[in-house]
């Protein structure tokens, strides 16, 4: 197996204990943006001053709540050539030593200067998908995160309470533009006239 690093062993030897071969990589809280940037694989890994954070495993309703949410909010903004609207993965700096992979994220055309082919300075408009192992992810965690940021606007979609929460930026601070259950229409302060049907969202028709 070939190290990653230049300056790191380049193999392992088969048989090799397996806590020699986690010695080719650093320790949690030593790894640079380099080597962060560097790392190959199937797994979103999100980025904390040094410290990686590997998030969990996509399930089908997941990938569900998400297709309908991407499909509704590209349709919006390439129709009005607003900006770009991508998915995950796909890294946000939102500062210096820390990187997140939003669900969706979405640039007006004015911030394209913002844009990158390995990651994007920011977004204006963020959406994630709750994972049930941890909710507090995206309640919490991520709201004081892409706050900070600046980052305007940021949809929280919960399949488990079939809410979707719509934060909307404050004087540095999220307050809640709406709480939008089943039967409702989910509603953007920044994008006015995208709206989302919140039962489409959630009880979606997979077919015979």
């Amino acid at each position: 197996m070939s190290s990653m690093w230049p300056n790191r062993p380049t193999t392992v030897t088969l048989g090799e204990p397996v806590w020699e071969i986690a010695t080719l990589f650093p320790g949690q809280g030593d790894w640079s943006e380099e080597e962060y940037f560097a790392l190959q694989g199937n797994h979103l890994i999100e980025f904390t001053d040094g410290c990686l954070e590997l998030l969990p495993v996509p399930t089908m309703t997941h990938q569900l709540v998400l297709a309908l949410l991407l499909d509704r909010l590209a349709a919006f903004v390439r129709l009005g050539r607003r900006g770009l609207v991508l998915f995950a993965p796909l890294k946000v700096k939102l500062r210096d030593g820390k990187f997140r992979e939003p669900d969706i994220l979405f640039m007006f055309a004015k911030n394209r200067h913002r844009l990158g082919e390995e990651f994007w300075d920011r977004a204006d408009l963020v959406m994630e998908v709750v994972h049930p192992d941890d909710p507090n992810r995206d309640y919490v965690t991520k709201q004081v995160d892409y706050a900070e940021a600046g980052i305007p606007e940021y949809w929280i979609a919960d399949p488990s309470r079939k809410v979707v929460t719509v934060l909307t930026l404050r004087e540095g601070a999220y307050a809640v533009h709406g709480e939008f259950g089943l039967g409702m229409t989910a509603t953007s302060v920044l994008l006015p006239g995208f709206a989302v049907i919140v039962s489409e969202v959630f009880n979606q028709d997979v077919g015979e």
